[in-house]
């Protein structure tokens, strides 16, 4: 099927399901339903709701909120639910189906409130086949992914938001603080806050889509393969600004950057 064909086919989805209330992180994925959603059903039948908690870097947040400033998306910010003291210590291989059962209530409540039909993520067919648990948990719940419903891969997505010359189309992917955590490795607002930092050093680098790995007292940094002289060069300045948060050992992955890494151990 064409590129032309799933748009024409995902138009057809957005308006069969409007008025919609889409789940909204920032990342190219959700910006694109986002914009195109309000470019076919207009702003009174889109709204937009940003779930913020501990998991979701500045950075990452306030990028979120200056794009849907930019598209004129009608956005919402809610602070998202904390997970259990359980799942903080275990931290499961499925903690994300357990984040978006959470995230679920509180899209739901707002779906209500704003009397919207249905609720969409941004989830793609290049997420199939991964270890997402986090999506199955939505479409239990009834959220639908009009990507998917459209066969439209992540390729698909950016082609698309080039053509429609949107800003974000070459964006790099991104995921949860949470992510960086090894599974069954203990999460801790300390964690969280070293992973935050020691990436936004890489970034001001001019590191375009840098990973900390958290492993205890160890941090193993993933970078993209053509990024990582960059890292040697400023070699000192990581050292010290990361041991100063409290890593011993500072690592470079030789592997590279790649989404998912954490998942390598159970896949």
């Amino acid at each position: 099927m064409t590129i032309n064909k799933k748009c024409e086919l995902l138009t057809e989805i957005l308006q069969k399901n409007a008025p919609l209330l889409i789940a909204y992180s920032g990342g190219v994925d959700s910006s694109l339903l986002a914009v195109h959603a309000t470019d076919i059903l207009g702003s009174e039948s889109v709204y937009c709701v940003f779930i913020d908690g501990p998991e979701i870097s500045r950075k990452a947040f306030h990028a979120a909120l200056k794009q849907a400033e930019e598209f004129g998306l009608s956005l919402d910010v809610i602070s998202g639910k904390l997970l259990s003291e359980d799942l903080m210590q275990t931290n499961p291989s499925d903690r994300c189906r357990y984040c978006k059962l959470g995230n679920f209530e509180i899209l739901e409540s707002a779906r209500k409130k704003n009397h919207c039909h249905s609720i969409a993520d941004g989830a793609n067919v290049s997420d199939i086949g991964e270890n997402r648990p986090g999506i199955d948990a939505f479409g239990s719940c009834g959220v639908i992914h009009p990507f998917i419903m459209a066969g439209i891969t992540k390729q698909d997505i950016r082609e698309i938001a080039k053509s429609k010359g949107l800003s974000f189309w070459n964006k790099p992917s991104s995921a949860c603080l949470y992510s960086r955590i090894p599974y069954g490795d203990e999460i801790t607002q300390d964690k969280l806050r070293m992973i935050e930092v020691g990436e936004d050093i890489l970034s001001d680098l001019g590191i375009s889509q840098p990973r900390v790995r958290h492993h205890g007292t160890i941090a193993r940094i993933e970078v993209p393969p053509d990024e990582m002289e960059m890292v040697f060069s400023a070699r000192k300045s990581v050292l010290k600004q990361f041991k100063k948060l409290g890593f011993v050992y500072i690592t470079l992955d030789l592997r590279g950057y790649r989404s998912g890494s954490m998942d390598e151990v159970i896949l």
